[in-house]
This record gives structure tokens, C-alpha cells and sequence, in this order.
């Protein structure tokens, strides 16, 4: 099943977020929305804003409310990328040139952060200390994570917590807040969005997991940039760690390094897919996957439940 007919029932709601972020990105200063937008028309699977509307179904459904929460998550999700392609010197992102690449760094560093302000204009909207407290500490730990990512660049010694740690914190935390803040804006019980918290963390470390197999298996016109771009940037992901214990393979990744050509790149994502690393990464994604079933089933039975779990499924076993 695609992912938008899994939530169907959601699409007049996902259309007005559609519209709602294209209104609030849009900036008097003409070239900051054109960047803005250049980065939102490229498309994307609008997971956050999902998982927000879904949540709120665990308390008092209001669109008007809950729209505040879904634009305001999708907007920090924006900001870090941006700033990620900086980090990563990223011409090519979803198969359109990157803000930084069609601008420049400085450019692309200001929309970014023009995106974190308008996320938080729009949770202004929402009466809401504690759900603001949720965001704050949601924004801080993401770019914990950025600057942990910086840090680790070509550090092929790290080890296994040093990368769960940075996922975390640069994906997992969004989406467990996107979880937890759509409850919370419906007026659910607190642990209830606790609960959801937790399930949103666990499906975040799968999708990531997930995320960084398949820039190994992947095509770059499934990826929208070349397959291997991650390794050749030097982030060191569940992959490569694995394959780094194979000791041929180990002298071939360390080698990588951003100047390293198309063949040589193909050469060493053949070594990585011969050992037994995509296997290992599969299982931990599961793992991660099974966990936060478990957790989803523990909370009241209802349609928001059903597409939940459908939508876990789906983030831990995509192909693309």
C-alpha cells in the first residue's frame, strides 16, 4: 500500500497543512521565501505532520488547533535539513539543487533559521506552556545533534551508542515530539502522549535505520542524490560501522573521503553490500520497529491506532 492511501481519511486536513506552510513560509524579503518554498516544493512524505494529526485523534480532534503543531513540526524537519546540506556541502537534495548549492552557505544558513522562527510564531498560536517546553527541548536536541554530526565526520573509531545517540537526537526526538505534541494539543492524558512519545522515538530510530541502509541499496532516482553520498560526506552510519569489522573492508571505507570518485565510491558500496552489514542493520531497525508496536498497543483501540501501526510497518520496510 502507498503511504498516502494509508491515510486517506487525513487528506482535505494534509492539504490544508500543505497550504498553511506555503503561507507561512512566504517572506516580505522576496529572495528568503523563494528559497523557503524552493526547498518545500521539492516535496517530501510529510511524516511529522502525520503523526501529529494522528495523535490528536487520541484526544479531542480540532484542526484548527492541531494545525499549528503540524506546520510547526514539518518547519524545524525543513530548517535541519537546510542546515544539514550545509554540513554536508550537499549539491542535490529529493533531485533539486540544494538552497546552499542554488544560493550560498550563508544564504542557506539564515533560511534555516528563518524556518526555526517561523516554526515557533506558529506554536505561539497554541496556549500551551508545556507543549512549548516540549518544542524548546525538541529544537535544543536537534541541534545537539548537528553539532554532534559535524563532530563525528569521518570518525570511522566511534562507536555503536556515539551513532544511536546522534539519531536520536537528529531524527527520532522529532518524531516522538511530533507524537507527543499532537496528543497534547488535543487535550489527551498525559501519559497517553507520554506513550506516544515513546512509540514516535522508536519508530524515529527505525526510519532512520532505515534511512541509512538504503543509501547503499538504493538508486540515486529513488534517493534523489547519489547512493553512497553519506559515506562519501563522512557521516558514519549503522552500515558502515558494521562493515568497518570486516578488516578488508575496513582499509577500502576508510579511504573514502570527500574527493573520492564515482568508481572508487562503487566499489566500495559493492564491499559493504558483500559483508553482512545491511542483514545486521535490518535486524536492529526491527528491533526498534517490534518496540514500538508494543508500545502502540497499549494505548486505547481507535482508527488512529490501526493507521499507526500501519504506518510503522511501512517506515521500517520501505525500499525507497
Amino acid at each position: 500500500m502507498k503511504l498516502k492511501a494509508m491515510y486517506s481519511f487525513l487528506s482535505d486536513d494534509l492539504a490544508a497543512v500543505e497550504e498553511e506552510l506555503e503561507r507561512t513560509v512566504r517572506s516580505e524579503y522576496g529572495p528568503l521565501g523563494e528559497a523557503a518554498l524552493h526547498l518545500l516544493q521539492a516535496g517530501g512524505k510529510r511524516i511529522r505532520p502525520v503523526f501529529v494529526l494522528l495523535a490528536a485523534r487520541f484526544g479531542r480532534y480540532d484542526f484548527e488547533r492541531v494545525k499549528h503543531v503540524a506546520v510547526a513540526l514539518e518547519l524545524i524537519h525543513m530548517a535541519s535539513l537546510v542546515h544539514d546540506d550545509v554540513i554536508d556541502d550537499a549539491d542535490v537534495r529529493r533531485g533539486r539543487p540544494t538552497i546552499k548549492a542554488r544560493w550560498s552557505n550563508r544564504f542557506a544558513m539564515y533560511t534555516g533559521d528563518y524556518l526555526f522562527a517561523r516554526s515557533l510564531e506558529r506554536m505561539a498560536e497554541l496556549d500551551s506552556p508545556r507543549a512549548h517546553q516540549v518544542l524548546a527541548k525538541t529544537i535544543v536536541e536537534v541541534c545537539r545533534g548537528e553539532i554532534e554530526q559535524i563532530k563525528d565526520k569521518y570518525r570511522f573509531d566511534q562507536p555503536l551508542r556515539t551513532y544511536l545517540r546522534r539519531i536520536r537526537r537528529k531524527t527520532a526526538l522529532l518524531i516522538a515530539a511530533s507524537c507527543q505534541l499532537g496528543a497534547l494539543a488535543a487535550g489527551a492524558p498525559e501519559a497517553v502522549a507520554n506513550q506516544l512519545y515513546w512509540f514516535g522515538h522508536c519508530v524515529g530510530m527505525s526510519f532512520q535505520i532505515t534511512d541509512d541502509i538504503l543509501d547503499f541499496t538504493g538508486t540515486e532516482e529513488q534517493l534523489g542524490k547519489p547512493a553512497g553520498s553519506d559515506l562519501q560526506q563522512g557521516n558514519v552510519t549503522l552500515p558502515v560501522l558494521y562493515a568497518l569489522c570486516d578488516e578488508q573492508v575496513r582499509a577500502k571505507i576508510t579511504a573514502v573521503n570527500a574527493d573520492t570518485d564515482a568508481e572508487e565510491m562503487a566499489a566500495v558500496l559493492a564491499a559493504i553490500k558483500q559483508t553482512d552489514a545491511i542483514e545486521r542493520s535490518y535486524a536492529l531497525s526491527d528491533r526498534y520497529l517490534e518496540k514500538a508496536l508494543r508500545l502502540l498497543g497499549e494505548l486505547p483501540a481507535n482508527e488512529a491506532r490501526t493507521l499507526l501501526h500501519d504506518l510503522a510497518l511501512y517506515i521500517g520496510k520501505r525500499d525507497y
